[in-house]
């Protein structure tokens, strides 16, 4: 019941309606089968007010009765079968109407519960250090905004519908213990049996449901990977490597699941075979043992009867709300995770970008490999700076520096004088525009893209990053001009086209910075002019920093710079030729 203690002290207003509803709606299903005995006995042609008037019925043995006739009496209520059947009615009516408010606000606070997990889940990676996230599988991600929070909602929905069927239980229980304690007392420890002797496969769901998280997120984390390689898996006929991996989690994930069927249905038929035995045994002792009268029997087996299914319907609920208990741990187990690595950002000196930013004697290790060791370059503010250089020599990492994305174990990055880490991180990143080496696309219009659906963009501004892009005369041929929906990660569009989107996108806030991270190096030739020529014109405007290894971006560069060996050092014009010898 941790998993419901945890519920319940994050929605107490929730809990506290869900609960009142419950026990009133409990209270008047018990009212109503208080009315069941006299009414047997009227059915039977006994006098259902004998025991009031000293008749054939025994006050001892029907103290529950009595006490039933004797608050009619009080209320001037006859007990006749009319006012019986209406008084049962009445019970099941008001336990219905309450019911449904309870099963209501399970329902609302089981979507709130999925919804605030998403939220959270999601704002605690998106807070998160870049190096934290760096290390996280995309599908583990999706896995847990998509399965896990409907898994935890549903637990939630098992664990509510389970504490409702036990407030039943406990009304029925209480309606037999006061028509007689001995049965009742006895029948409990009988249902005790039941429950502890079928309790095994509840642990079984349990471990089950352990299992199919685990295989769920490597599934997912598989699965997406898998879908973003579906075309060079293809074109090398090497699909099928992918199908071997992706069927052997599946495979898995099946065994899991049947185990979890099959302790179900097991749970299922097993219980109600007990608790039959058990009701057969209780009728026999209770006519031949107790001698006890045969109306008092019959609602007696009623009673326990319904209490016996009712708690049957617990540990169902209960075996269903274990199977999704794992998710909902695991997921706040991300959350926790996520948010004890989160990135540290205070306010401090909001920055311009008027003249440089210099990296002094920078030294930064990443996984405990050294990237640089005493690095110094300057990237003067209006110009364009171009790193170049082998694989792995850090040019990405002196993006993600200049972003502080990064922090540098010795050393000091300056802005305008300034040091970085006394600058509002916010304020500098607002400052940037970013275009990544993978052109992608949402599925959306050319104006989402380029606005990502900011409210304080109008038209005009998209128009004019367009421009700016140099992207503005084909989208305004286009059909549907910024109207147009691009497709499927930006397939209807060519890529020089996609790449001149990505750049508008980054331009549309007017940055003070603009990198280009390789976002040139699957471009044709007359592309590659193409924005080249735009970065010529947007120079001056703002600053540019590329890494790039074509020619032409290294061609229009104000300053290059070859990284390697831990430095990096400036290009002189006389030897830029050599870059591409």
């Amino acid at each position: 019941m941790r998993l419901m203690l945890s519920f319940f002290s994050a929605y107490k207003l929730q809990t506290a309606l869900m609960l009142t509803a419950l026990l009133l709606s409990g209270m008047a299903e018990g009212i109503g089968l208080s009315a069941l005995l006299p009414l047997v006995n009227v059915a039977l042609g006994a006098d259902a007010t004998a025991g009031l008037t000293g008749g054939m019925v025994s006050a001892e043995q029907n103290d529950f009765e009595r006490f039933f006739l004797e608050t009619l009496q009080s209320m001037n209520i006859a007990p006749t079968l009319q006012n019986l059947l209406l008084i049962m009615v009445m019970g099941v009516a008001f336990k219905s109407a309450l019911l449904l408010i309870a099963q209501r606000q399970v329902g609302y606070t089981a979507a709130q519960v999925g919804t605030d997990l998403r939220l959270e889940m999601l704002r605690a990676v998106l807070r998160s250090k870049w190096e934290y996230f760096l290390h996280q599988p995309v599908g583990k991600l999706t896995n847990s905004l998509a399965t896990e929070a409907q898994r935890s909602s549903a637990s939630f929905v098992y664990g509510a519908t389970a504490l409702t069927y036990f407030i039943q239980a406990v009304i029925y229980g209480g309606v037999a213990l006061a028509l007689s304690w001995q049965a009742t007392l006895t029948a409990t420890l009988a249902g005790a049996v039941v429950i502890g002797v079928s309790h095994f496969l509840v642990r079984i769901t349990r471990k089950a449901g352990k299992k199919q998280t685990n295989l769920l997120t490597s599934l997912m984390s598989n699965l997406t990977d898998t879908l973003q390689s579906v075309k060079p898996l293809k074109a090398m006929s090497r699909e099928h490597l992918a199908d071997n991996v992706l069927a052997g989690d599946t495979s898995r994930l099946n065994k899991a699941l049947r185990r979890q069927v099959l302790s179900g249905a097991v749970l299922d038929s097993a219980q109600e075979l007990m608790f039959a035995v058990f009701i057969a045994l209780g009728i026999l002792v209770a006519l031949q043992g107790f001698d006890m009268p045969l109306p008092t029997v019959m609602v007696l087996v009623v009673a326990i009867g319904r209490a016996f299914a009712f708690l049957g319907k617990v540990q169902k609920q209960f075996q269903k709300m274990a199977q999704g208990e794992s998710a909902y741990w695991a997921m706040r187990a991300s959350i926790d995770e996520a948010l004890g690595a989160e990135e540290q950002l205070s306010d401090g000196i909001v920055p311009n970008f008027d003249h440089a930013m210099e990296f002094r004697a920078v030294d930064f290790d990443y996984d405990q490999h050294p990237v640089f060791r005493q690095l110094s370059l300057t990237i003067r503010a209006g110009t364009l700076t171009t790193l170049v250089g082998p694989s792995g020599a850090g040019k990405t990492t002196i993006i993600d520096l200049t972003i502080g994305l990064l922090r540098p174990q010795q050393g000091q990055i300056l802005l305008d004088g300034t040091p970085l880490s006394d600058i509002d991180i916010r304020a500098w990143r607002s400052k940037i525009g970013y275009v990544p080496q993978e052109t992608v696309l949402l599925h959306d219009t050319i104006a989402h893209n380029v606005s990502l659906g900011d409210p304080d963009l109008d038209p005009e501004a998209i128009q004019r990053a367009l421009e700016s892009a140099g992207a503005w005369d084909f989208v305004q041929k286009m059909p549907e001009g910024v109207e147009t929906n691009v497709g499927e990660r930006g397939g209807k569009l060519s890529g020089g086209q996609r790449q001149r989107i990505v750049i508008a996108r980054a331009l549309v806030n007017r940055p003070r910075l603009l990198i280009l991270d390789e976002a040139t190096s699957a471009l044709d030739p007359a592309s590659e002019a193409a924005i080249r020529q735009t970065m010529e014109t947007l120079k001056g405007e703002l600053t540019i920093l590329a890494i790039s290894h074509n020619r032409a971006m290294v061609d229009a560069a104000d300053t290059v710079y070859k990284l390697g060996d831990g430095q990096a050092n400036v290009v002189d014009r006389e030897t830029e030729a050599a870059l591409f010898s």
